[in-house]
């Protein structure tokens, strides 16, 4: 779990000061982010054996939402990199993303 939150954590916070955000803003806001997953796991600890029909569609609707942010905010950011000294270890962080993931893969969730 910490392998996963840490960095993302930061990659939110890093995601919303490029955006504009104030520190302090950006702390505040990825602060009550990270608070709506308790709430979020509370809501689904006390619902979901009634909702488990609806798994499946969830599943492809979080997903789509993830797919969407990817394509329409951080894939545009990583083109304005003009250098190849920059774009170097961004395609190289996501050759080791892509492998992480494949060596994982066994693993049930």
């Amino acid at each position: 779990i910490i392998a996963h939150e840490i960095p993302q954590e930061i990659g939110d916070f890093i995601v919303l000061l490029n955006a504009g955000f104030s520190r302090a803003r950006a702390y505040v806001y990825n602060l009550l982010c990270s608070l709506m997953a308790v709430v979020g796991g509370l809501l689904g600890y006390f619902t979901l054996e009634r909702a488990s029909g609806w798994i499946p569609f969830v599943l492809v609707f979080a997903s789509s939402g993830f797919i969407y942010i990817a394509v329409s905010d951080l894939m545009p950011q990583m083109q304005r990199r003009a250098t190849l000294r920059e774009t170097i270890p961004q395609v190289l962080l996501i050759a080791l993303g892509v492998a992480i993931v494949l060596l994982v893969t066994g693993h049930a969730h």
